[in-house]
């Protein structure tokens, strides 16, 4: 798609009350979105896919097909439900691990919101915590990695 039929989408977008705009040629798809008041485009040609904030005239390439990132080193505590991760018992309160903290299997180390009970998730090894894979508030899946422990 050309980029001058491109910028006119984005500018209809975000001048109307219109949240979401997907049109699909024989090039590829072009989504824009509109989030916070700021339309992104999401264009998926056969090869790559292109996003780019309103205010930015070039867009990133990203391969389609990307490689996976290569496993992280250590082990991974992963989520043993669907929830809501939080890092601290309750807002303003310290977070129970940081990175570089040193724990012991069976210490809490985070808590999942599932269907308003509050679940201490603690860890299944004893070690230091190299990485927090989630954010604070982030929604996290069965088996989705949370954080790593070396």
């Amino acid at each position: 798609m050309d980029l001058r039929k491109l910028k006119t989408l984005i500018d209809l977008v975000s001048e109307s009350n219109v949240s979401e705009l997907e049109i699909t040629e024989a090039e590829g798809k072009v989504r824009i979105v509109k989030s916070g008041g700021v339309p992104m485009v999401m264009q998926q040609a056969a090869p790559a896919m292109v996003a780019a904030p309103v205010a930015a005239p070039l867009a990133v390439a990203v391969p389609a097909a990307a490689e996976p990132a290569a496993a992280p080193a250590g082990h991974a505590v992963k989520s043993p439900m669907v929830g809501t991760f939080y890092r601290s018992a309750s807002p303003g309160a310290k977070a129970f691990v940081e990175i570089g903290s040193q724990v012991r299997e069976g210490e809490t180390i985070c808590i999942i919101e599932a269907m308003k009970i509050l679940n201490e998730i603690e860890a299944d090894k004893s070690g230091t915590i190299t990485r927090i894979l989630c954010e604070n508030g982030q929604a996290v899946e069965y088996g989705q990695p949370m954080f790593m422990i070396e």
